[in-house]
């Protein structure tokens, strides 16, 4: 007669092992989509762009000003107003045009990750720093960061800013790149690196599109909407529209790059983060 007691452990252990199976398969999979590019947003387009011109939708009030989400984030930018300073300054952008991603970016969190946000964003007042397929306070890819690194290298690249830039982003070692790169955007508690990196993907797409012949460096909205799609999809043209991933807030939607040109044409932290 086998023994009950048997019987549980089995049973038990093959519990284990299916779970630990559906965990891998869930790690893998979201390993894969970052891989392929199958996480990335489809970019929606906003009636905020110029190219919408026969669009008759009208602009409702700005919901996200009375948001908790900014609430939140308007204290914990003023934290870090000297460090995106410091790094503006840097990568030879406003500070303003910085904060564009990280409003738009950090309320998609806080909404996203509504428990996190109550418990900890909101009673703490910070930003939230991601480690997985997003990194940092701006949610930079992996990839994205490496493109920004080689773009500053490569005087051949249509993203190349000059010899000022090229040691910019040196690493400390040859060695362990790819560990520096990760402590650098994920830091908890210093996120120049994040800011510095944003800065300058935002100043190699400006550089693209002005050698293309189109001057996208006043329209805060586009250069949002790039960073939020990607190196891949900034291919310059003559009527760049404003899009990105959706975002609601406070019951109303926005793109990336519309709540992005939103916080920046508002008065909000104009002396913090100027443009």
């Amino acid at each position: 007669m086998s023994n009950p007691l048997t019987k549980i452990t089995s049973a038990f252990f093959k519990a284990l092992i299916i779970i630990f199976a559906l965990i891998g398969f869930v790690l893998t999979a979201g390993f894969l989509a970052q891989y392929f590019g199958l996480t990335k947003v489809p970019g929606a387009i906003d009636w905020r762009s110029r190219s919408f011109s026969s669009d008759t939708t009208k602009p409702q009030p700005s919901a996200w000003k009375n948001s908790e989400e900014w609430a939140t984030l308007k204290k914990a930018l003023i934290k870090d107003a000297p460090v995106i300073q410091k790094a503006a300054r840097d990568a030879g952008v406003s500070p303003r045009l910085i904060a564009t991603t990280i409003v738009s970016e950090q309320i998609r969190l806080f909404t996203a990750e509504r428990e996190v946000f109550k418990q900890i964003f909101a009673p703490l007042s910070i930003l939230g720093v991601q480690s997985q397929f997003s990194l940092g306070v701006t949610g930079i890819k992996y990839d994205t960061a490496q493109q920004v690194e080689t773009n500053l290298q490569d005087p051949t690249s249509a993203f190349y800013l000059g010899p000022n830039f090229v040691h910019l982003l040196d690493f400390s070692s040859t060695a362990d790149r790819d560990n520096e790169r990760l402590t650098r955007l994920a830091d908890q508690h210093d996120h120049y690196y994040s800011y510095l990196y944003t800065g300058l993907y935002l100043r190699q797409v400006t550089a693209q599109w002005q050698r293309a012949g189109v001057d996208i460096s006043h329209q805060p909205g586009v250069l949002a909407t790039l960073f939020n799609l990607g190196f891949a999809k900034s291919q310059p043209k003559s009527n760049p529209a404003i899009g990105g991933a959706e975002i609601e807030v406070g019951g109303q939607k926005y793109t990336f790059g519309g709540l992005a040109q939103e916080f920046y044409d508002s008065n909000e932290l104009l002396m913090e983060l100027p443009r």
